[in-house]
Parts: structure tokens; C-alpha cells; sequence
């Protein structure tokens, strides 16, 4: 049978994808990329927050349209069905299997249940050895844990995947090499926080030591990590980072908020003032490092003055890449509980504020680069095909702007050139060769 695949949130939901799809590929199945082609369609699910609950509903039922054609199976797994299967049973009997994340190690055997034995025999979990990356072919994520510790007051994500579980170093690096020798020239490490890798199985952080191992593998380009939390970012890994030449100069460091009182609710481990120490140190150690964050409004008790204070520091950091959002409700995290919610424009508001702040700032940030020359990825063209799309080292896929090419008489597609910066945009930049 034909199996299609609808991966639905982060890198990291992307990755169970990419195992599953080798699953049924090991079983001998056809993987296909149209709907209209699936015997069974497979959608991963999320369920971090309202607006992503609701675009899993709805690739559900649009999937579910399907098997008034072709389609036998619908399948749901991720997320959302960890959060709410029995819900999702009752409520949705166009999807014939929910599979939630704590029963992947079962998952063949209820594909099985489901659709008849395969004569190929039975593999029973997700391995990382049968993973198809579906990234292209310059990059893949590289996931070292699972899970997080953090407890942040107004996060699911414990409830969903569990307290964090790091991989061994040896496993990382198998997969790693692997990688490579299959010619992805980008590694991406990821998962729920990155800096706390290695703490639950040696004792103590052991990103700074990975890294430094990964930059060793022949062949590999650039190395960039995700999801690093301030409080976690030491001297070594600034230190291991400023060293290796193809480890990226980018921090990504999601800090939620600058004031006090709004991280003590949310239960954050830094402070204001370790937030600003570390942006200062690392700009000191790495001048050319990009830095980007995530902040929410919103929070409940967030008042004027810890707005201000919030948009104030962003004036000061000037951070090359922020991204904002607006507190949401999730059910059973304490943060639902706490007095005073805030009315819906309020948070719309601030976010407002803050998104028009950060544009100012990113396009000051991009005006800069103009003149500059940067080893560049060439990944895609325009659609009017007068431009090649790529990034540099300062640009993270599907999340950060691009850099568009004016293209030449040459094919280099998948290749790393040399372009000057010529024009810039909000988000991008224009180069020629």
C-alpha cells in the first residue's frame, strides 16, 4: 500500500515523522508525497498550544476527505493525541488509529491491528537508524533528548513527552557521521532545551563536549544548536562555539520576558539580570554572534510597567531574530489557575508593540549587512526564476529570512558560494555573486 505522510509543529515532532515514515518504508511499503495516491495517511500532530490544536483538527478532517477516494486507513499520532485521545475518539470516527507518543514503542503492532500482517515482520518502535530525512538534502536535525524538566508554569510539553531524557553521546555521534557520510552538510541540534544535555545520565552539561565532537566529523559544514536556555549557557560553550569554525555564531536563547516577577510566576530559572549579563558576555566573546529569542506578553499579572521593562531591554539587546507571542491558556498547566488573566487586546496589543519594535530593529540590523560578503547555501529558486534562495551561517531553515541570488548563467543549486549584499528587505537580503 501507498503511505502519505502530514507532519504538523516543531523539528522535533518532525523528527518521530521522518522514523515513521522509515518504519513503513523498512515494511516494504510505498512512501508518496499526494494525498490523492495514500492507501493510509499518517498525520503527526501537535498540541503545544490553542492555535495548534486547531490546525490539527483541521488537517485531520481535511485528510478525512480523502477516504471518499482512495484512502482506506487514516491514522493520528503525536501530540494532540497523547493530550486528548480519548476525546479524539469519541469525537473524530473518521480517524481509524490514535497513536499516542508514550506508545511508539508499540506502534508497528497497532499498524499492524489496523491494516493486516506484513510478511516483511514486524518492527516494533521508532529507531533513528530507519530515519528518512525529509529536510532535503543539505541539512537534517540531529535530536539528542527528548522531553523537559523545566516546568515552566505555562508550558504542556512535560504532560505531552515527559521529564527530559538525553541520548547517549555514541548514539549522537553514530547518527551524526552517518549523516554526513550520506552528504547533508548542516546538522541541526535539537530539542525541548539543548543546554541541559548530558545532566540526567553523566551529571553534569555536556553540550559544550558534544559540539566540539560533532565539529570534528569529517565533511560537515555548519553546526548549529537550538532551544538554549540562559541559565545554561556557560563559559565552555561560548568558548567551544568562538573556536570551531563551523559551528554557527548564532544563540538561540528563548527567555520568555526580562521582568522578575513575570519569570518567577512563569517559573524560569534565570533573572533579569542573568538574562542581561549572559547577551553581554556572549556579544563580548563572539562581536559577529546572531542572537535570537522568544518572548511572550501576556503572561497573567503581566502589568504596564513589566511590559515597558520588557520592550525596553528588546530596545537595548537589539536582537537580530526575536520572535513574540501571546500567553495561551493550556489545560492542566498551574499557570491556567493564576489571577489575573489578561483581556485578549491587551495581549494583542503589546504583541502589536513588540512586533513593530523588533521590525524597526531587524531592519536597522539589515541595512548593516549591506556591503558585506557571506559564504551562502543556494537551496531553491524564486518563482519568477531570476533568483537562487539560500542562507548563510546566520540563518536558520524555515524560521529566519533568506538570502535571494541574482542568478547566473552557472548551475548551483545546493552549492556554497561567496555573495555580496546589495539590497535588504525587513527579514532578507539581496546579493549577487
Amino acid at each position: 500500500m501507498n503511505v502519505g505522510f502530514v507532519s504538523l509543529g516543531c523539528s522535533k515532532n518532525l523528527v518521530d515523522t521522518e522514523m515513521t515514515i522509515g518504519l513503513f518504508r523498512k515494511n516494504n511499503f510505498k512512501i508518496v508525497n499526494n494525498p490523492e495516491d495514500a492507501d493510509i495517511i499518517v498525520v503527526n500532530t501537535c498540541g503545544f498550544i490553542e492555535s495548534a490544536k486547531e490546525e490539527a483538527i483541521n488537517t485531520l478532517l481535511e485528510m478525512a476527505e480523502y477516504k471518499k477516494k482512495r484512502c482506506k486507513y487514516l491514522i493520528a499520532m503525536g501530540c494532540l493525541v497523547q493530550r486528548y485521545k480519548e476525546d479524539l475518539e469519541k469525537s473524530m470516527p473518521e480517524v481509524d488509529l490514535f497513536i499516542k507518543y508514550k506508545e511508539y514503542e508499540t506502534i508497528w503492532e497497532q499498524i499492524e491491528n489496523l491494516v493486516g500482517k506484513q510478511e516483511s515482520g514486524k518492527m516494533c518502535g521508532l529507531e533513528f537508524s530507519d530515519r528518512v530525512v525529509s529536510t532535503g538534502k543539505n541539512f537534517a536535525y540531529l535530536r539528542i533528548a527528548e522531553g523537559c524538566s523545566n516546568r515552566c508554569t505555562y508550558c504542556a510539553i512535560q504532560y505531552i513527552r515527559g521529564k527530559f531524557m538525553s541520548r547517549t553521546m555514541e548514539d549522537i555521534l553514530n547518527e551524526a557521521n552517518e549523516l554526513v557520510k550520506n552528504g547533508y552538510k548542516e546538522l541541526i541540534v535539537i530539542a525541548q532545551d539543548t543546554s541541559k544535555y548530558g545532566i540526567d545520565i553523566y551529571g553534569e552539561p555536556k553540550l559544550a563536549e558534544l559540539l566540539e565532537k560533532l565539529a570534528k566529523i569529517d565533511g560537515v559544514k555548519w553546526i548549529r544548536f537550538l532551544y538554549t536556555y540562559p541559565e545554561s549557557i556557560t563559559d565552555e560553550l561560548i568558548k567551544v562555539v568562538k573556536e570551531n569554525d563551523n559551528i554557527c555564531k548564532y544563540f538561540d536563547i528563548p527567555i520568555q520576558h526580562i521582568s522578575n516577577s513575570v519569570l518567577k510566576r512563569m517559573n524560569r530559572k534565570s533573572n533579569g539580570e542573568s538574562i542581561r549579563n549572559v547577551i553581554t558576555k556572549i556579544r563580548k566573546e563572539i562581536p559577529d554572534v546572531v542572537i535570537r529569542t522568544t518572548v511572550m506578553v501576556g503572561f497573567p499579572g503581566e502589568t504596564n510597567e513589566d511590559f515597558n521593562e520588557l520592550y525596553e531591554f528588546i530596545k537595548w539587546a537589539k536582537f537580530e531574530r526575536l520572535g513574540a507571542f501571546s500567553y495561551s491558556k493550556e489545560d492542566g498547566t498551574p499557570a491556567e489557575k493564576l489571577d489575573g488573566q489578561i483581556h485578549p487586546m491587551t495581549k494583542k496589543s503589546r504583541y502589536n508593540k513588540i512586533m513593530k519594535l523588533q521590525q524597526q530593529i531587524s531592519d536597522e540590523i539589515m541595512k548593516n549587512q549591506i556591503g558585506k560578503t557571506f559564504e551562502v547555501l543556494l537551496e531553491n529558486e524564486s518563482f519568477d526564476g531570476k533568483y537562487y534562495i539560500g542562507r548563510s551561517k546566520n540563518e536558520v531553515p524555515d524560521i529566519d529570512g533568506v538570502i535571494y541570488v541574482k542568478k547566473s548563467q552557472d548551475e548551483l543549486l545546493d552549492k556554497f558560494v561567496n555573495v555580496k549584499i546589495v539590497e535588504s528587505r525587513d527579514y532578507d537580503l539581496i546579493g549577487e555573486l
